[in-house]
């Protein structure tokens, strides 16, 4: 028997083509040895946001030495801030740096989020991107950009520069559409460009998962009806697989092939926001049914300790897609609108972020005085 059998999250990649990442980063993972462990366990890669990072500054003293020396050198607040984070990536993506190599530069990735304030402006994105890129200089880092109206030509831009980028806050088809196009169009005028370069581009799209269950489910408890009721539970699944469907067509098509050609690497679906609000639904929900090839699942740390404990794998993403365009056409029956579900989560996504964002830096400053 081999060892990966005993390894659920080693098995997802080998058996079911999808790479488990962790949803998480704090100092303590770096300077106790936790992601040797993790890695170890069969991850594949990490992501972090604004919230991760002002959880994991508040509560752990492991950043006050820097902190201070930071503060004592003259930087500001948000520069402090900025050097806190450039350091927790820098030495994650040193940890991941071998998985990188070794996978061809499939996985290994870490992932760090502009400033949150920059949701709605173009080319402050685009600028704040570039200067992470330049400033981390390391090839396995992913700088996240949030998937707004704002944030799509900002994508096609830093695609096209040759940077690494995991577009995120993505809550409907629509947008996850514009996403792809802007990937496949930035990576055309890299081609043409820096032809050399495409093969070292990588890229994911974070699809949002449980929060459109928990907008959705709650509106349809509001409706109250049999019809309504059973549709519970089951709009983010089916919204996903339709997602996926989407992939394929898109990145088998034409325009995708000339690329393929070039070496270039598609843009994998990371589902994101796995873990399950409602305690009534299944905590592995939001991994055993969306397993598919060329996907990332992006794991909190509950979600992936009950996953090694009782996930299931098999290739679930492409089973009942009809059911999945059933359950879409369902909602509208009852007045639900995904565009502007979406538009609406977007909204919230990206208040939360700058609510953690600025939650910390007043932190920060109180702790200057």
């Amino acid at each position: 028997m081999s060892t990966s059998q005993h390894q659920p999250l080693v098995q997802l990649f080998e058996v079911g083509g999808q790479s488990p990442w962790l949803d998480n980063l704090k100092r303590e993972y770096i300077a106790h040895g936790d992601f040797e462990r993790v890695l170890a366990s069969g991850i594949r890669g990490l992501t972090s946001n604004p919230t991760i990072f002002q959880k994991a500054i508040e509560g752990s003293d492991l950043y006050d030495d820097q902190f201070h020396q930071c503060i004592a050198q003259g930087l500001t607040i948000e520069e402090t801030y900025w050097e806190l984070v450039k350091s927790d990536i820098v030495a994650a993506a040193d940890i991941f740096a071998p998985l990188y190599k070794q996978s061809g530069g499939l996985d290994g990735y870490v992932s760090v989020e502009v400033s949150p304030e920059l949701a709605h402006d173009t080319l402050g994105t685009i600028n704040a991107a570039q200067l992470l890129h330049d400033q981390i200089a390391c090839p396995n880092v992913m700088i996240k950009i949030p998937a707004t109206v704002e944030g799509i030509p900002a994508i096609e831009e830093v695609i096209s520069r040759g940077i690494n980028i995991n577009v995120t806050l993505i809550f409907s088809v629509d947008r996850y559409a514009d996403v792809m196009k802007a990937y496949i169009q930035g990576l055309s005028r890299l081609a043409a460009t820096a032809p050399q370069r495409v093969a070292h581009v990588g890229s994911v799209a974070s699809f949002f998962i449980s929060r459109v269950d928990s907008e959705i489910d709650k509106r349809l408890a509001a409706i109250g009806s049999d019809s309504a009721t059973q549709l519970m539970g089951k709009a983010a699944i089916a919204q996903a697989k339709v997602a996926y469907q989407l992939f394929e067509r898109t990145f088998s098509g034409e325009s995708w092939h000339k690329l393929s050609q070039a070496g270039a690497h598609v843009q994998r679906p990371l589902w994101a926001s796995t873990s399950t609000k409602n305690p009534s639904y299944p905590d592995t929900m939001y991994v055993d049914q969306l397993i598919g090839p060329h996907s990332v699942n992006t794991l909190p740390d509950q979600t992936m300790d009950a996953f090694i404990q009782r996930g299931t794998i098999s290739t679930t993403i492409t089973q009942d897609v009809q059911r999945a365009h059933e359950v879409w056409d369902a909602l509208s029956q009852c007045d639900i609108d995904p565009n502007e579900i979406a538009q609406q989560l977007e909204t919230e996504g990206v208040a939360s972020f700058q609510k953690s964002f600025r939650d910390l830096l007043a932190v920060l400053a109180a702790k200057a005085k």
